[in-house]
């Protein structure tokens, strides 16, 4: 009994190293992809995930009420979207170090130039949201979501100016050591 349990861990390692074998015999490599910890805790870390909350609470307020009667919500639906995917999909780049693999691109000054875009579009956001607000009826649901809406527009500005300048100030300080 003992000798057929000992045969069978033995050929059971043998297998998976045939497979992991196998793997890679068709060109696939497991994932480098790392997690990194400290960037939740960093300064663009924090910023980026309250552009992702922000930005989140700004489309669903504003997607829960019947904001297509007044078409210049529309914008502030299409910037709140558009900015939220890509800064969602930025932020998984940069949790998982998949910016180290890519070094061709210039992440920081990508990072200035998104978040400075992100900022401005967002600024006239807020500025069309808290205009629309004549539009609506007081004590209604949308004119509650229309001023949250327009609250969060504000906050999701100000966390992508606070990243911009975050950004800029690592570029510069990368920029004068070389």
């Amino acid at each position: 009994m003992d000798i057929d349990a000992e045969s069978r861990t033995d050929s059971s390692i043998t297998d998976r190293t045939s497979k992991s074998s196998n793997i890679e015999s068709l060109g696939l490599t497991h994932s480098k992809l790392a997690y990194d910890g400290n960037f939740i805790r960093s300064a663009s870390g924090v910023f980026m995930t309250g552009e992702i909350v922000f930005g989140l609470l700004v489309w669903t307020l504003i997607g829960g009420t019947e904001y297509l009667h007044v078409p210049a919500l529309g914008w502030v639906m299409f910037v709140s979207v558009f900015f939220w995917v890509l800064t969602l999909f930025l932020f998984l780049i940069y949790l998982t170090m998949a910016y180290a693999r890519i070094p061709q691109i210039p992440w920081k000054m990508l990072g200035i130039c998104f978040n400075g875009s992100a900022s401005v579009l967002y600024l006239t956001a807020a500025v069309i949201c808290a205009v629309s607000l004549n539009v609506a009826i007081r004590g209604r649901y949308y004119f509650i979501s229309w001023v949250a809406s327009t609250i969060f527009a504000s906050m999701a500005m100000v966390c992508y100016a606070g990243n911009t300048v975050v950004n800029f100030k690592s570029w510069r300080s990368k920029n004068e050591d070389t």
